[in-house]
């Protein structure tokens, strides 16, 4: 009842409701059961109303963008999903060196308009399948750089639908992890700062770290990239390798032939099939050299 209630007020809030909503079509694994209702968010303040109404009339709700870093169960996901997505993908210069993101903005297109604009600093994140919420929630990184080093702030929707500026240094920004995993708030924006550059020296560097995760990583197949945290002084992938794991697979699931610390869809993966594959990765590394493997990957359960 009340999730009917929910989806009423998002319909009245200019917001596209599909029921039903198989998640496997939104998400990089490409696995995934349908959800009770997908909600278009319309803009922040459509958002912020179905939080605080979400919350008061006790409808569990799960927010996601690009959904590379999620795994929904097989059965799907009893509640109602918001999609921060093109609808709130908003950017613009703020001044010369600082640019205003939206939540569902993906990092490919926040990349190529710093790159218009001859700013520097984004170029790890060319290629990081994700969008701006997203990375934040992660401090996403890779070769050397992370949003950490780059964002002066965000917004971000609380509880009771009020809207939040949380200033850098107040976001607990650490490897893969933020205030917002804690916090539970929902963020819709964010700011970057970055440094006048090169036009031709940014894109040689895009195209170059490109290229490095080309030759690198299994991007041929559906995944959530690095599925596995790095444990302390230590690389997951070469643990899992030196664990003889290399291309063990479970149905279509697989840790990848080409970077072990991937675990990709080859073709007709369940989510369950890649719960395996990473539940067995994790016993045998433990058990061979002592260290747990933390899953980067999300796992969405059915119900509560």
């Amino acid at each position: 009842m009340n999730t009917q209630k929910l989806l009423d007020l998002a319909s009245e809030l200019e917001c596209n409701v599909i029921y039903n909503e198989p998640l496997s079509k939104h998400t990089t694994f490409r696995t995934g059961g349908a959800c009770t209702a997908m909600v278009d968010i319309s803009s922040e303040e459509s958002l912020a109303k179905l939080v605080r109404a979400a919350h008061e009339w006790k409808v569990r709700y799960i927010v996601m963008g690009n959904g590379s870093n999620l795994l929904f169960d097989d059965r799907g996901y009893e509640g109602v999903v918001f999609l921060m997505g093109q609808s709130v993908d908003e950017i613009k210069m703020m001044n010369e060196n600082t640019i205003y993101a939206e939540a569902g903005c993906s990092l490919i297109k926040l990349c190529r308009f710093a790159l218009e604009h001859n700013l520097t600093g984004l170029e790890f994140a060319y290629g990081i399948p994700g969008t701006v919420g997203g990375a934040i929630y992660m401090n996403a990184g890779a070769y050397d750089g992370e949003i950490k080093n780059v964002i002066t702030s965000a917004n971000s929707v609380r509880a009771d639908g009020t809207v939040h500026t949380t200033e850098a240094d107040k976001m607990a920004l650490c490897y893969r992890s933020s205030c917002y995993q804690k916090n539970g708030e929902v963020i819709t924006s964010g700011v970057f700062r970055l440094e006048a550059g090169a036009y031709d020296d940014i894109q040689d560097k895009m195209v170059e770290l490109m290229g490095r995760r080309r030759s690198k990583q299994p991007l041929e197949y559906p995944s959530a990239g690095s599925t596995f945290k790095r444990p302390e002084g230590q690389f997951a992938g070469k643990l899992i390798q030196d664990c003889g794991l290399r291309g063990y697979t479970v149905g279509g699931a697989q840790v990848s032939e080409k970077h072990c610390g991937f675990v990709v869809n080859k073709g007709g993966a369940t989510t369950d099939d890649i719960l395996s594959v990473i539940r067995h990765v994790q016993h045998t590394v433990k058990e061979q050299t002592g260290f747990f493997l933390e899953c980067e990957v999300r796992i969405i359960p059915h119900k509560e």
